[in-house]
């Protein structure tokens, strides 16, 4: 078994954004800012969002939480869209009354939609675009490779299909209900698995030196698991997401690279 660790590559993305930040700020004048905005206090998402702030100090990038009752949400983006010092907001999901998800997100103006979730933005979702850079760190060609995603989520699913399409790359889309999912995922060279489903991939389903990228998210007593059972761990002879610091890490990295990418449109524009 290979890992594919993401938190290595992020090392040196993280390396690039530090001297990015500085010329904006030194030669600038400009002080990248990130507002997240808080409906839904949850220890799992609260997590999320300190490994967010943590990271933003770390490379000079301000980050204001705005913790707020849902009924809030429209008239707090409306005023954080026209306030140039914020370049980049993101909602935190699930939202307490689910319906409105698709409302409160399309809110954000395009040019700051860093998470990439409104039907109009301008940047790339970070998971999808953290897996891309993943497999890309790793030197494995997708174009060559019988490519399964499973998982259609808002997240990942969606927006991966979405940017996979626009690079050319030939996939195969599929969820945990999919008929014939044993049998897309015995034919995958690479799979992408974000269900939520803990156990849903087993050993005896993964081709041969199949790569995986474990992007499920759940819960159990111990904390966080993704989609593949423990027994794919077992095998030699694939690689693989480690359990922990692999797709986060870059993620978060793709995160800011959006944030930094709109501070910097917005010094040119202004």
């Amino acid at each position: 078994m290979k890992l594919l660790n993401g938190a290595e590559l992020a090392g040196y993305i993280k390396e690039r954004q530090v001297h990015q930040v500085r010329i904006l700020r030194q030669s600038q004048n400009v002080i990248p800012k990130l507002a997240i905005i808080r409906t839904n206090p949850d220890p799992i998402v609260d997590s999320y969002m300190a490994i967010k702030q943590k990271y933003g100090t770390e490379i000079d990038v301000e980050v204001d939480v705005h913790t707020i009752e849902q009924a809030e949400a429209m008239r707090t983006i409306s005023r954080l869209n026209t306030d140039d010092a914020i370049h980049g907001i993101i909602v935190q999901i699930p939202l307490p009354t689910p319906t409105q998800t698709d409302e409160i997100l399309n809110a954000v103006v395009s040019g700051k939609d860093v998470d990439g979730l409104a039907s109009e933005t301008s940047f790339d979702a970070p998971t999808p675009t953290a897996i891309h850079w993943l497999l890309a760190g790793y030197n494995i060609d997708l174009k060559s490779k019988e490519v399964v995603i499973i998982g259609q989520g808002r997240l990942v699913g969606k927006p991966l299909a979405k940017l996979w399409e626009a690079s050319g790359i030939t996939f195969q889309t599929a969820d945990a209900k999919t008929k014939n999912l044993e049998e897309l995922i015995k034919s995958a060279d690479v799979i992408v698995s974000a269900t939520g489903h803990p156990g849903l991939i087993t050993a005896n389903l993964v081709k041969e030196k199949a790569v995986i990228v474990d992007a499920g998210v759940s819960t159990d007593k111990n904390g966080l698991i993704g989609d593949v059972a423990p027994d794919v761990r077992e095998r030699d002879d694939i690689k693989i997401t480690p359990e922990k610091g692999g797709v986060g890490p870059l993620t978060v990295c793709a995160l800011f690279d959006n944030v930094i990418r709109a501070a910097r449109i917005s010094s040119s524009n202004n």
